[in-house]
């Protein structure tokens, strides 16, 4: 088991290949490349994050240019930090107990 970020780490596993019959032909090794990038990274790079993400920031400067002229305004600029900041604290790296 690999645990922590081990660099350029791959795991042998053996798959077993059947023939026609159902019979075991023959045993092969694969190598399985485990991933070395961040986990937070690989969040971060999905579509669905990029996408609200940029949504709240977009809103965000939306409430700013228009100025903030009534209670409403107060309310959208809140709804849009709130919205970026959930997004942000889901790309961070979940630490357990």
């Amino acid at each position: 088991m690999l645990i922590g970020n081990e660099q350029n780490a791959v795991e042998h596993v053996p798959a077993v290949l059947l023939n026609g019959s159902g019979t075991t032909s023959e045993i092969v090794e694969k190598k399985i490349e485990i991933s070395t990038s961040p986990a937070w990274l690989t969040r971060v790079l999905r579509i669905e994050w990029l996408g609200q993400t940029v949504a709240s920031i977009c809103w965000i400067a939306s409430v700013l240019a228009y100025g903030i002229s009534s209670s409403g305004d107060w309310l959208q600029l809140c709804a849009a930090s709130s919205w970026l900041l959930a997004n942000i604290v889901a790309a961070l790296p979940v630490q357990a107990d």
